[in-house]
């Protein structure tokens, strides 16, 4: 894979705020310490992976807080979709 870098994280945040950025990066640590799955593909440390969600746009300022509710939406549906599928 690529190399990632502090720009294409920046080219997300926007205005050059590394000081944005790493609240933002902190914060998606934190849901991943607690259980939430990597958005991106790859066998990197935590950061570099955190660094590829916010480069790819995947995690924003936006969305960063609805991001552990989406996962357990995601997981009630299959778990629906399982107890559907036992019963028949």
């Amino acid at each position: 894979m690529a190399r990632i870098t502090v720009e294409d994280c920046l080219d997300q945040v926007g205005d050059d705020n590394r000081f944005a950025l790493v609240h933002l990066a902190v914060e998606r640590i934190r849901q991943h310490r607690n259980g939430e799955p990597f958005l991106v593909g790859g066998k990197n440390k935590e950061v570099v992976m955190t660094l590829r969600e916010i480069a790819s746009g995947k995690v924003t300022f936006g969305n960063i807080r609805e991001l552990p509710a989406q996962r357990r939406a995601r997981e009630d549906v299959a778990a629906d979709m399982a107890d559907d599928d036992e019963q028949a």
